[in-house]
């Protein structure tokens, strides 16, 4: 009995109920403080991105990306970006919308659309606005047309991976292989896509970091969202 009586008196001991919203508190502080300097980055480099078309680290880091070679790895950076090109994206985030409502996931299905949907819509406009152009229009057998600033590719992968990653996160049981091996396959398209679309030569390297940035706030935003309708659900 006394591991139970310990159990109710620390629930119930003075103080408890009031360090709650002290708690809560701090976490939006820090979550208000992520947002504003992840916010302050992106803007700036979106401002310098606006300006030059290139910063001079951009050049280094691309050539020693391209250096990178082994059997086989040329391909596998193509097979990495094919999520992101053309219809696919809109093909995974309604098919992924879908699946969540049929497990009766109803604020799954939504936040999907809204973190992948959602930035994607926001990075189109970006692009736009910040007008810097391709590294290379044409690369070998690909070409690439529009704007460069910020990486659609990226700012998709980290978006909607992301979101899966959160989720798998929270619903899948702890422990599980199943857990894990969605964790590793939804992390792992994240942390390549990067480099994918500097080795094709779609984008310099400061186009896929401000993607990281824009992304990581979108993401946290709609995750955000997300939770709260979660806990209006229960």
């Amino acid at each position: 009995m006394e591991p139970d009586d310990k159990k109710v008196t620390n629930l119930t001991e003075p103080g408890s109920a009031e360090k709650r919203p002290v708690l809560a508190l701090r976490r939006l502080w820090k979550a208000e403080i992520f947002y504003a300097v992840a916010l302050l980055a992106f803007g700036m480099l979106a401002l310098l991105a606006h300006w030059y078309s290139r910063f001079s680290w951009d050049a280094t880091l691309q050539h020693w990306i391209l250096d990178l070679q082994g059997p086989g790895f040329g391909e596998f950076m193509r097979l990495v970006s094919i999520p992101g090109n053309g219809p696919i994206p809109h093909i995974l985030t309604v098919l992924t919308a879908l699946l969540f409502l049929s497990l009766r996931l109803r604020s799954e299905a939504f936040s999907i659309l809204m973190s992948a949907a959602g930035s994607g819509l926001v990075n189109t406009t970006l692009k736009i606005l910040v007008g810097r152009p391709r590294p290379l229009v044409e690369s070998g057998s690909i070409s690439f047309s529009g704007n460069s600033f910020p990486s659609g590719h990226v700012t998709f992968f980290v978006c909607y991976f992301g979101f899966l990653f959160f989720v798998a996160y929270a619903l899948l049981p702890r422990g599980s292989l199943t857990r894990r091996l969605v964790l590793l396959i939804s992390l792992l398209p994240i942390l390549l896509i990067g480099i994918s679309r500097v080795y094709l030569t779609a984008h310099w390297p400061s186009d896929t970091l401000g993607s990281y940035l824009f992304g990581g706030v979108w993401l946290a935003f709609s995750l955000d969202m997300y939770r709260r309708w979660k806990a209006r659900q229960s």
